[in-house]
């Protein structure tokens, strides 16, 4: 029996633990679901809840008009890399390598701008959801945890990679926004440049900025929480 219930675990069988919340860390019913929401107390990965908020988002107007006329799929991915890549390179920098990140690009309250980072050591992840709980990042505070995913394949969405999701932005699975081919040769690869046997700073491995001079950086705004 213990066996069985070891196997369902997680899974749609599985009658107490809700499924969604173990494959994708966020669940539309939130506390009101009638499954149990089992939050790790270790993890490789990290949930920064709702942290990204998209150029479309942050330029409309009430009346679902834009602010500006110029918004473009090239200004919108250029802004989406730019952010993608302060937040990557900040969380490298202060608690250490990360192994993969991904940011939602759905539109449902519980997906929408979540910022999922895994990193190598549980120990560095454990340090950042302390840490980060006591930020702001662009303005907003930050409410980050420590969150069950580790295999994003299974919580993506495979029709929304294929382009075709009939659900929108409103899929209960993962819509990951794809960075550009230039940014993640920049931050994926970058590593292997490093001398072997370099040591760790305190802060953790990564640093640099990336080649993100001249821009604006938010990274300011990670001020301690008033």
């Amino acid at each position: 029996m213990a066996d069985y219930l070891a196997s369902i675990f997680g899974t749609e069988k599985d009658k107490v633990n809700c499924s969604f919340f173990f494959k994708i860390g966020a669940c539309r019913h939130g506390e009101h679901c009638s499954k149990l929401h089992n939050k790790p107390t270790f993890s490789q990965t990290i949930l920064l809840k709702n942290l990204y908020l998209s150029l479309e988002n942050s330029s409309q107007k009430a009346d679902k008009s834009f602010m500006v006329d110029d918004i473009t799929e090239e200004r919108i991915q250029q802004h989406f890399d730019d952010t993608f890549e302060e937040l990557f390179v900040e969380l490298e920098k202060k608690y250490g390598e990360i192994e993969e990140m991904n940011i939602c690009d759905n539109l449902s309250e519980h997906l929408a701008g979540n910022c999922y980072a895994k990193f190598h050591l549980e120990e560095d992840a454990e340090k950042a959801v302390t840490d980060l709980n006591n930020r702001w990042f662009d303005g907003r505070a930050i409410y980050a945890e420590l969150s069950p995913v580790t295999d994003f394949h299974e919580a993506c969405c495979r029709q929304y990679q294929m382009g075709d999701c009939p659900r929108g932005g409103f899929c209960n699975f993962m819509h990951l926004k794809p960075i550009s081919k230039d940014l993640r040769k920049r931050l994926y690869q970058r590593r292997q440049n490093k001398p072997q046997g370099a040591s760790r700073s305190p802060g953790g491995g990564g640093g640099g900025g990336g080649g993100s001079g001249g821009r604006r950086s938010r990274s300011r705004d990670y001020d301690r929480r008033r």
